[in-house]
């Protein structure tokens, strides 16, 4: 008889769990899409600190070129100023996630600004890597691969 008591509750909870699952899921995206404009701004505001605070210890960035970046380098290189960014944003975002504390973001990011004295304009196809920790969700690696440009319009 206890048995047949607890079905009904058992069939609750089953129905529930998807409407909670795609809450936390609604929370965890505009959290993670926040960071992402975030990291963004920093970059057009040559913010290093906040990249600094922002970025997990040990994060890596993968670039087209092959070369591996950590958070420390990517400050350091943001902090000299050799590289100013006018435009610098995300668009196309996608999130996918893996249990409850891993997520990826995948995406295209347009850049424009001056290097070395240098304009330059490229869009990245990027694929974002993030953990939830005790503080939330944080970048623990990243990997930009340069898109060709596009071909010019004929007038």
């Amino acid at each position: 008889m206890r048995l047949y008591s607890l079905l009904p509750l058992s069939i609750a909870l089953a129905l529930c769990a998807p409407a909670a699952i795609a809450a936390d899921r609604s929370a965890d995206e505009r959290a993670i899409l926040q960071l992402e404009r975030d990291i963004c701004a920093a970059y057009e505001a040559e913010d290093a600190a906040w990249i600094g605070k922002h970025l997990a210890p040990d994060f890596t960035l993968t670039a087209s070129n092959g070369k591996i970046t950590t958070r420390d380098d990517e400050v350091a290189e943001l902090a000299k100023g050799v590289t100013t960014y006018e435009v610098f944003r995300n668009h196309g975002t996608r999130l996918r996630y893996y249990g409850n504390d891993t997520a990826i973001a995948l995406g295209i990011t347009s850049v424009k600004g001056v290097s070395e004295g240098k304009a330059f304009a490229a869009d990245f196809q990027f694929t974002d890597t993030y953990v939830r920790g005790p503080q939330g969700w944080v970048m623990v690696a990243s990997h930009a691969s340069r898109l060709p440009a596009a071909p010019a319009t004929k007038p």
